[in-house]
């Protein structure tokens, strides 16, 4: 843990010395300081191997930092203890992990795919104390790491529920095929998730999440 701390000064530190020309390096809704944003990612890995950021801006205030741990509920200590030892950042302010988002996003461009959300459709079961998240898409690839669609899909989550709940609150995530009418198969749009999900989390036990 003391090494953690040093390590969370140092990252902190090199990003108050860097972060003007990140910020000034903006173009639309990218960031070019690829060797500064090397850095920083280079440090938060020496820290936690799973921690992760991105930058997300609108029109009107502040930039937001976002940190996350892609998925692994055994590193949200490491995102809380990085965020907790923020500074003072004019211009910036940071969170740990996606929040949900409202109007949840129809379609997300992933790696110039683009995802519907209307393509994906859900079960969700609540078994003793425990949540269980089963996503239906159309051709289940082979490698889930590898398909885009996959990563599209867990935008989407993050949108509906927010990433901290999706790794504290489902126990468990399965991926299957669609079949031709899902409604026959009792399931539910996507688009359905939040409410659903709302209405069965509580006192579901927080365990975290497991991809199958």
């Amino acid at each position: 843990m003391q090494q953690n701390t040093k390590e969370i000064a140092e990252f902190w530190q090199k990003l108050q010395s860097t972060i003007e020309q990140v910020l000034d390096s903006k173009s639309e809704q990218q960031f070019d300081a690829e060797l500064l944003l090397g850095d920083y990612r280079d440090i938060l890995q020496r820290i936690d191997e799973n921690l992760t950021f991105h930058f997300e801006a609108d029109e009107e205030g502040p930039i937001e930092m976002i940190f996350g741990c892609d998925g692994y509920p055994e590193s949200i200590n490491s995102v809380l203890n990085v965020v907790d030892a923020a500074p003072q950042v004019s211009g910036l302010t940071f969170k740990a992990f996606n929040h949900r988002y409202d109007p949840v996003p129809n379609s997300i461009n992933v790696a110039g795919e683009m995802c519907e959300m209307s393509d994906y459709w859900f079960a969700l079961q609540k078994n003793e104390r425990k949540l269980h998240l089963t996503i239906y898409m159309p051709f289940v690839p082979e490698v889930l790491e590898t398909d885009p669609r996959v990563e599209g899909v867990m935008i989407f989550l993050d949108a509906l529920i927010g990433e901290y709940e999706l790794m504290t609150k489902i126990w468990a995530l399965d991926w299957a095929e669609l079949p031709a009418d899902p409604i026959d198969y009792a399931l539910k749009p996507m688009a359905e998730l939040r409410v659903f999900f709302d209405e069965l989390k509580i006192g579901v036990d927080p365990i975290g999440i497991t991809f199958h």
